[in-house]
């Protein structure tokens, strides 16, 4: 009894000892292992998108404002000139074309197309020999005095060549005397006379004065200029320019051709 009692003792025990550790086994399988934690380094904060000041936006803008642009004018333009005259209308009747021609003027620009132009013209007109024949006259001067005042466009073309044209009013003082003159007081008058402003009712004054001349009147003008601009920023311009007067049906008509210089 005794041996079979430690038999099934022995067996009972093995079949424990057997249980206990497959247990283990599979409870080492299906538990995990330990593992070691792990730190995850926080994500890397991406930089914020800095806004752009716009604290100074108002100051650079206004600081562009009060910056002026360059003009590619001047305010003032001043220009002198000297050339020949080209007689037209009655004037050409009793004066020979290529009498002496000077000139001057100021401009003010308003932009660098724009502007306003006054000019002062001497311009000489010598008396045809045949005119002098008919005034019985051995000598005679005889000149005009202009005065314009016109708007002026210019026309730019490349940066060194450049165009204008301009028309407007005019006032015209014409004078002249003769020498040598033997018309007698009281003759009838012809069409130099009329011209000369002499006449008074169709005849020639008693007085003798009409060998001096002195007429006055309004008219207009117009004309245009080429210019070329050199390197030292002056212009070197050629004008033509036609001027018309007339008072009382006594006309005076010069063309002055000019070439000159503004600046």
């Amino acid at each position: 009894m005794t041996g079979k009692f430690a038999v099934k003792f022995a067996s009972a025990l093995t079949l424990l000892v057997v249980t206990v550790l497959l247990k283990a086994q599979g409870f080492a399988q299906t538990t995990p292992g330990e593992q070691t934690p792990t730190t995850t380094p926080p994500a890397a904060q991406q930089p914020t998108a800095q806004k752009p000041d716009t604290s100074q936006e108002p100051a650079d803008e206004e600081s562009m404002r009060r910056k002026a642009k360059p003009k590619d004018y001047k305010n003032w333009n001043f220009n002198v000139g000297a050339g020949a005259n080209l007689d037209s209308g009655t004037t050409k009747t009793w004066v020979r074309g290529g009498g002496f021609v000077a000139t001057a003027g100021v401009a003010r620009n308003a932009n660098k197309y724009l502007g306003l132009r006054a000019d002062f013209f001497y311009a000489n007109l010598p008396l045809r020999d045949s005119t002098q024949q008919l005034a019985q006259a051995t000598g005679a001067t005889s000149y005009a005095l202009d005065f314009t005042l016109d708007p002026i466009i210019n026309v730019p073309v490349t940066k060194l060549w450049g165009g204008y044209v301009l028309i407007g009013p005019g006032f015209y003082h014409r004078t002249g005397s003769l020498s040598g003159d033997t018309t007698v007081p009281g003759s009838a008058c012809n069409g130099f006379w009329i011209w000369w402003g002499a006449c008074s009712n169709s005849s020639i004054p008693l007085s003798g004065s009409f060998v001096h001349s002195s007429v006055n009147s309004f008219g207009y003008n117009f004309g245009g200029g080429v210019t070329r601009k050199m390197p030292s920023g002056v212009e070197l311009y050629a004008e033509y320019r036609l001027t018309h007067g007339s008072h009382n049906g006594i006309t005076t008509d010069v063309r002055p051709i000019t070439i000159g210089v503004r600046w």
